[in-house]
């Protein structure tokens, strides 16, 4: 992998980075605030931090097996 796509991997896993902890700032949020009224947004709020940060995750690992591999 040349310097530019590693580069480009590390702003993505950045990127991915910072959208799960926007989920999971949602998630505190109504943990904190809106419960128990709001407990039908769990399962979507869940779902959706659950899937930014396996995105996430996916990312990170093609990152540091690029980087291993360099």
């Amino acid at each position: 992998m040349s310097e530019d796509e590693l580069k480009d991997l590390d702003r993505e896993v950045k990127k991915l980075k910072r959208i799960a902890s926007e989920w999971a700032s949602q998630l505190h949020d109504l943990v904190e605030d809106r419960l128990p009224a709001a407990y039908a947004e769990i399962h979507p709020i869940a779902q959706s931090t659950y899937d930014a940060c396996k995105a996430w995750a996916d990312a990170n690992a093609r990152l540091a097996a690029a980087q291993k591999g360099s």
